[in-house]
């Protein structure tokens, strides 16, 4: 059996529900450790992290990836169990297996092979891991970051093993991704009994007109990169339980999946004006957890297109589509970001899977991108 396909499975097996690590990020540095990785466990809060580097010199390659995963869900569900590692059918089951346990698997065997290739290359090889990526995320790769920055550690690449592809390993390459801000609101009316409508103030109803505007709205037009910004309402609550009692309060959650023609705060100052115009009495708590960021084309973008054409055969395609990943947290540092690793059908979902195939794929496209950055 391929390593990368041996350590899959031995990950896979170590039951990491965000932010428990439960032993994999020491079985990753053993293994580093081994091939002349100067080892340095971060620990912030209740989340572990793992910042490992060979060599001192730039320029400075960096995998980013993380050990937790989220929760299995209902086990009947699973047609095998979720931290059991089951080769099936040429697919290997278990939760992480796709997001993203394959991706640090191959991430850290491709490193090993390159390195008993070329102990001598050129520059620097760093491995970033966390255990709050499916978390909150805020004791985890950003906190490793700022540590960086105080030491003047600069990265220049950085290569996220996340599950980017769509139909085929590697034909995906996540050359970015938009920012994410999330709005609670609360609406407050007047609660009373719905046969007295007049001694009330519905805050539903007061709600409606505005929300009709919002679903309306052009928030900007996209650009070469990124599609137009969206706004998606994603939880209502109000009331009391009662069918007569029209409710006092009505609370609604939203979020702005949104590119770089607009900022957060612009946002922001839109829909308070928005809740003015309308009238309403109202309380709003904001939460932006990621800005937009995008990797033109560059050497790391242009290695990782020629290493998946010679190994793979085909060219893959640039995205910055799906949700946010640790790579907002490299980005803002000036280094180039891409996400490349498995395909992403199956992740969070009961049986999630990865292509056997494409776990040993996977390590060798990693290693010729290092021969391509780092062999000069």
């Amino acid at each position: 059996m391929d390593n990368t396909v041996k350590l899959a499975i031995e990950l896979i097996q170590k039951k990491s529900v965000t932010p428990v690590d439960n032993g994999c990020q020491r079985l990753i540095a053993d293994l580093l450790q081994s091939s002349g990785f100067k080892i340095e466990p971060l620990k912030f809060g209740h989340v572990d992290n793992l910042w490992a580097r060979r060599g001192h010199e730039a320029p400075l390659l960096v995998f980013l990836g993380h050990t937790d995963v989220v929760p299995p869900g209902e086990l009947e569900a699973w047609q095998f169990p979720p931290f059991e590692s089951t080769i099936h059918n040429g697919f290997l089951y278990g939760r992480g297996s796709a997001d993203m346990k394959a991706g640090v698997a191959a991430m850290t065997i491709a490193c090993q092979r390159f390195v008993e290739k070329h102990p001598k290359h050129q520059g620097s090889i760093g491995f970033l891991l966390t255990s709050d990526e499916e978390g909150p995320a805020i004791d985890g790769t950003v906190k490793v970051v700022e540590q960086l920055q105080t030491r003047q550690e600069k990265i220049d690449w950085c290569l996220v093993g996340e599950p980017s592809s769509e139909e085929r390993a590697g034909d995906t390459i996540k050359n970015g991704r938009r920012g994410s801000l999330s709005g609670d609101l609360i609406i407050y009316g007047t609660q009373g009994h719905v046969a007295y409508p007049h001694l009330a103030n519905n805050p539903i109803h007061c709600f409606a007109p505005l929300l009709n505007e919002l679903i309306q709205t052009e928030w900007d037009r996209g650009n070469a990169f990124f599609p137009p910004t969206s706004f998606q309402v994603v939880n209502i609550n109000a009331g009391t339980g009662a069918s007569n009692v029209i409710p006092g309060q009505f609370q609604v959650k939203f979020n702005f999946r949104y590119c770089t023609e607009v900022t957060h705060e612009q946002l922001q100052a839109k829909i308070e004006t928005l809740l003015e115009k309308h009238q309403l009495n109202y309380q709003i708590t904001w939460n932006h957890s990621g800005f937009p960021f995008v990797t033109e084309e560059g050497k790391l973008i242009q290695a990782a297109q020629a290493a998946v054409q010679e190994i793979c055969g085909y060219m893959p395609g640039l995205s910055t589509g799906g949700g946010t990943s640790d790579g907002r947290f490299i980005a803002p540092t000036g280094a180039e970001v891409i996400e490349l690793g498995p395909i992403n059908a199956t992740i969070h979902k009961a049986n999630e899977c990865v292509k056997v195939e494409d776990l040993v794929q996977l390590a060798l496209i990693y290693e010729r991108i290092l021969e391509k950055l780092l062999l000069i």
